[in-house]
């Protein structure tokens, strides 16, 4: 398992949706199993990966947390 996070300037709705496309069926072919406008879930393969986006002081920061998609979401984090 890890814990990883990048800095983003996209919106929190943006990251929901480019992690939905990457994880889900279209992408790794994950099941979603919980949806909200700070935060996403899947699981499947064994695994799961977990988004958390929040805002901080002066920036947001996108929090990924899984096990078995290490590889995976240091790509996702590429991509925003």
């Amino acid at each position: 398992m890890i814990k990883i996070a990048k800095q983003t300037g996209l919106a929190p709705e943006e990251v929901v949706d480019r992690a939905s496309k990457f994880f889900g069926k279209g992408g790794e072919g994950l099941e979603e199993k919980e949806r909200n406008p700070c935060c996403i879930s899947f699981e499947g393969g064994g695994g799961y990966v977990s988004i958390s986006i929040y805002d901080e002081e002066k920036h947001r920061m996108v929090d990924v947390e899984t096990r078995e998609f290490e590889y995976q979401a240091k790509q996702f984090l590429g991509t925003l």
